[in-house]
């Protein structure tokens, strides 16, 4: 079954048809543009209420170190990350059906046109084709009839003279000749007519309903695979969508509370030892009260410590960290150590670098002058020494905050009830004993400076020629030791890496 066949005389019914059928494309495609517009406006909301609620700053940054805090963190990103697929979904919407239909929309709307106007014009040539057959059928039989009655008035005449009889008889018979010729004109235009009539309702209509049929199911198949898109575009980002899912749900996993409750003493855990019980201060036993007799009676006013504590003043920052409570001390002094480490290490490796360039230079002086390096080698020389002075100056205040460790415990426990403690505003911080007594760390050898050396930069010393040193660090194989001044009666004596 098929158009052509079955439908050849419904033209109207056609072309009704196939324009629903376009009409229909053209829904979908503006359909398929809000959804993308909604998916648009969606994941930009979504990614507005992650960047909302995602923390920075110094504050934030310490409070992403617990995994509670963090799993929420995870969770706003795994949203911004959801919410970039909706975007990807509405681009693809907008790419593959809707830009792809509109495309095909029009190429469609001008296939149509072309063939309803052939069958018009079909439909044109066979009625100007029947008008013509009309006309010689009224010539025919207008001549006929004359032609007929030409013959008659003939007939009538058969009795009068030769004369007048032999003019009418040929003028019947010049009409009869002339319907004879509009007879043959006649048949000949109806013989025309029915093979153009034919081949117009069994030829080119059928062809041409024909293709509107294709051409129709060509627009179904196209529609039909835009409906499929619609879901297939979503379904291809399903997986990641799913894996952004999964990310909440392991964000939730990861919250550890008790994991949180040990990175929460880790960062203020002080190391001060509890408050001592407070000695009973006997005044009957002739025990004479610090302060006057009029104010024996009055009740001793104890220094509310943390829990009890309100807000306290910050103490200054220090460099050596000493305004800090003892772990909080070390931990910082611990880190600084090792970044201070790690970019002594890489001036080690620059400058044995430097070294190895300078002997390949000297080797083979067409590749470099050996020359041109010295800026570069005195300058990481100088930061290698800068460098190891810092961590001896970290080093050495690393030991005494773990010697400190018992004194500044006592200092805590002998002065929390003193009276110069009373005032609660005082930080508990700042009133351990910062004194300590350095052990004596003993020399591998001894060394004379061969020359005077003026220390400048941050963990160097001044060196006077001739002057005794004690080595405290033998050399690594890098050209360094470390030494310090043989008279140590002065009290702490720093240490320094010199190159010999």
């Amino acid at each position: 079954m098929d158009w052509g066949t079955d439908l050849w005389d419904q033209y109207d019914g056609i072309d009704k048809h196939t324009q629903s059928g376009l009409d229909l494309v053209d829904r979908y495609v503006k359909f398929v543009k809000e959804r993308t517009e909604i998916e648009q406006s969606y994941a930009k909301q979504l990614r507005n209420l992650s960047k909302k609620y995602l923390k920075r700053g110094s504050k934030e940054e310490q409070e992403c170190g617990f995994t509670n805090h963090q799993s929420f963190q995870d969770i706003l990103n795994e949203l911004n990350d959801y919410a970039g697929q909706r975007e990807l979904i509405a681009e693809n919407m907008m790419t593959g059906i809707c830009v792809e239909l509109t495309k095909y929309l029009q190429d469609l709307k001008q296939e149509r046109k072309t063939y309803l106007a052939d069958a018009k014009k079909a439909q044109q040539n066979l009625e100007s084709s029947f008008k013509q057959l009309e006309n010689t059928k009224r010539r025919f039989a207008k001549e006929w009839g004359e032609a007929e009655k030409a013959t008659q008035q003939a007939e009538k005449i058969e009795n009068d003279s030769n004369a007048i009889k032999a003019d009418v008889k040929q003028h019947a018979h010049a009409k009869t000749h002339t319907a004879e010729e509009c007879r043959n004109d006649y048949a000949a235009q109806l013989q025309k007519y029915n093979k153009e009539q034919k081949t117009f309702y069994y030829t080119e209509i059928p062809q041409l309903f024909n293709k509107l049929q294709d051409m129709d199911e060509r627009r179904i198949r196209c529609l039909a695979e835009g409906y499929s898109q619609f879901a297939d575009i979503e379904k291809k980002v399903l997986p990641i969508i799913s894996k952004c899912l999964d990310g909440v749900s392991m964000a939730g996993r990861n919250a550890n509370g008790k994991q949180d409750s040990m990175r929460f003493i880790e960062q203020h855990k002080s190391g001060f030892e509890r408050p001592a019980e407070v000695d009973f201060e006997d005044y009957s036993q002739g025990i004479k009260p610090a302060s006057s007799d009029a104010n024996l009676n009055q009740p001793k006013v104890r220094t509310k410590l943390w829990p009890f504590s309100h807000k306290k003043t910050k103490p200054p920052a220090a460099e050596d960290f000493s305004h800090l409570p003892p772990e909080q001390r070390k931990k910082k002094l611990q880190s600084k150590i090792d970044d201070i480490t790690k970019d002594l290490q890489k001036e080690l490796d620059q400058s044995e670098a430097l070294e190895k360039m300078r002997g390949v230079y000297e080797q083979s002086p067409q590749m470099g002058d050996p020359a041109s390096l010295e800026p570069q080698i005195t300058q990481t020389t100088q930061n290698v020494g800068r460098l190891r002075g810092q961590l001896t100056k970290y080093e050495s205040w690393m030991a005494e905050a773990f010697r400190g460790d018992y004194s500044t415990n006592t200092a805590v426990n002998n002065n929390q009830y003193s009276p110069m403690s009373a005032d609660p505003s005082q930080n508990i911080y700042s009133e351990f004993d910062e004194d300590f007594d350095e052990d004596a760390e003993t020399p591998i050898g001894q060394a004379t400076a061969l020359y005077s050396f003026q220390g400048t930069s941050e963990g160097t010393v001044s060196i006077t020629e001739g002057e005794q040193l004690s080595v405290m660090e033998s050399d690594k194989g890098d050209g360094w030791m470390r030494v310090q001044r043989a008279n140590r009666d002065e009290g702490y004596i720093p240490s320094s890496y010199v190159k010999f």
